[in-house]
């Protein structure tokens, strides 16, 4: 069996809870993150589900070790995420990036386009020239459909749909192998999100891309999976292919999120 691209195993993470100093006992600490372990192959879309406060983001955050954990284990291609440090460390974030929920505040109204887009560059590649520069960030503008006039322009210039655009190049800058995409079309407009959503697969089979796609959506989900894990009040309740779990799932959970939507898109079926 091929290794996993990215692996959890055990991954466990508790925040204090409301009331601070007044909380006592085993009630100071919420369970956020509890016993959770994943795989993601290759290439594939692995879409985290579950309502609100579930754990999906705080899960997805440690997977890339912007949050670390409390306990457990991260493996990148079977060696020690979390034991990485300095150049390595360096190496794999690289190969790591991240699609935010609201394309209205995860780009800074201070900078252009140009300097949004490339700053990933300036990090990893501070030897590429200006004009280098410049010509990788008209090409991956290009990718997500923006043209070079953007280069100049701030982000209060531009729709909801045209602001994740430059959030998804930002991301691909560094032609990074996994993507994790944190309910990237909860903020938009749902024709402005289901295009969203084709570029997002169309990015995938051009650049050969894995996806971790955080949703509390079953539609989005339906159009991007292949996998499937149905999380509840941080643990993973079921997992399996997609169309397993749309069409046949097994956890009264999972059952009940389905039953909530009127009807799933025809490509689930």
């Amino acid at each position: 069996m091929p290794v996993p691209l990215l692996e959890a195993r055990n991954l466990k993470k508790t925040f204090p809870a409301p009331g601070g100093a007044f909380a006592m006992g085993a009630a100071s600490a919420v369970p956020a993150v509890d016993a959770v372990s994943l795989e993601l192959a290759a290439g594939e879309t692995l879409a985290i589900v579950g309502e609100s406060g579930s754990g999906k983001t705080t899960l997805a955050r440690m997977m890339l070790r912007l949050i670390e954990p409390d306990s457990g284990e991260l493996l990148v291609e079977g060696r020690d995420f979390l034991a990485a440090r300095g150049s390595q460390l360096r190496a794999l974030r690289r190969e790591m990036q991240m699609v935010f929920q609201d394309p209205f505040a995860s780009l800074d109204p201070r900078m252009r386009v140009a300097a949004i887009v490339g700053e990933p560059l300036e990090i990893y590649e501070p030897s590429l020239s200006r004009a280098d520069r410049r010509t990788r960030v008209v090409d991956v503008l290009r990718t997500v459909g923006l043209g070079e006039e953007a280069l100049a322009r701030y982000p209060h210039e531009f729709s909801g749909g045209q602001r994740q655009r430059i959030g998804i190049a930002r991301a691909l800058i560094l032609r990074p192998r996994l993507v994790v995409a944190d309910e990237p079309v909860s903020a938009l407009d749902v024709s402005v999100g289901a295009q969203i959503l084709e570029l997002l697969q169309n990015l995938q089979r051009d650049f050969a891309l894995t996806y971790l796609l955080i949703s509390h959506s079953l539609p989005v989900v339906a159009q991007l999976a292949t996998r499937i894990a149905v999380m509840q009040r941080g643990r993973i309740v079921e997992t399996g292919p997609a169309a397993q779990i749309l069409n046949a799932p097994a956890h009264p959970y999972t059952q009940s999120l389905i039953a909530a939507i009127p009807a799933l898109p025809a490509s689930a079926v």
